[in-house]
């Protein structure tokens, strides 16, 4: 699979984390770095934009050769760079299934993407995408409305579907209370997952971690049919995208893999720890 997002120089969420994280559900992960962070547990100190035409350039790399069952977008952080990315989808795999990780605040609250880069975010990316996977103050910037309750997040998810998105998973971890409650939107209805609220500050890239444990296990569930992502033998709906029977337990899995790397957290740093990506 193909992974599109910023380098993370603490290793705990970004491209480090996708590929750890993809790497744990058995898949393999493909890499175009869209930009370059001085991060560690404790911040954001400093952002990098990669050029819009380097990126693009990896993605022609990996999809000319290796190819990819599924595609990732993570951190963005420029209007030119969703941009490039957008064209080179659509130029050399428009059928290619994408999660969008609306990357825009990290957990230390340092800005990810700029303010003007997000009208591009939705209509060239997010509107497009098979699913979508806000938490839930990304969800509300993406609705334009507050996003609390188990009931804001159904509605955020309606008009996140309504404007495009095939599905969308809210993650609930940014809310309050004894139990994390995240939900699964699918043109078939809603699924409700709940989980236990850990104690931790070890939570550093759970978003990352989340949306890529989410894409390694809907490519693997397309390998292992043993055909490519277009092919009507896959466990696909009509349009070539994973049916919804697919989506649910892939949801599953990678809720199920975060709750285990936080809980096996190796306890690192003076902030907001990274996970245990090792845990199987």
């Amino acid at each position: 699979m193909l992974v599109v997002a910023g380098s993370d120089s603490g290793g705990g969420a970004g491209i480090q984390a996708d590929i750890k994280s993809i790497m744990a559900q058995g898949a393999y992960a493909g890499t175009a770095i869209s930009a370059l962070t001085a991060q560690n547990t404790l911040g954001v100190q400093d952002i990098m934009a990669v050029p819009p035409a380097f990126v693009a350039a990896q993605m022609t790399s990996i999809l000319s050769d290796i190819g990819a069952d599924m595609m990732k977008t993570g951190m963005l952080a420029t209007r030119e760079v969703i941009e490039a990315v957008a064209e080179q989808r659509s130029d050399l795999a428009p059928q290619l299934p994408m999660i969008v990780d609306p990357v825009m605040v990290a957990t230390s609250g340092d800005k990810l993407l700029q303010d003007s880069a997000m009208d591009a975010l939705v209509s060239l990316l997010v509107n497009h995408a098979l699913i979508v996977t806000p938490n839930l103050p990304e969800a509300g910037l993406l609705t334009r409305r507050d996003v609390d309750t188990l009931d804001d997040m159904k509605r955020a998810a309606d008009t996140l579907m309504r404007d495009g998105a095939h599905a969308a998973l809210i993650k609930g971890g940014h809310g309050t209370g004894k139990v994390v409650t995240d939900l699964l939107a699918t043109q078939s209805g809603f699924e409700v997952f709940e989980h236990e609220r850990l104690d931790t500050k070890n939570t550093h890239g759970t978003g990352c971690t989340l949306a890529s444990a989410l894409a390694g296990q809907l490519a693997n569930a397309i390998a292992n049919a043993g055909v490519a992502a277009n092919s009507e033998d896959a466990p696909l709906d009509s349009k070539g995208r994973p049916d919804d029977a697919v989506l649910k337990t892939a949801c599953e899995a990678a809720l199920a893999y975060v709750h285990r790397a936080i809980t096996n957290a190796p306890n690192i740093g003076g902030g907001n720890g990274p996970l245990g990506h090792g845990v199987t």
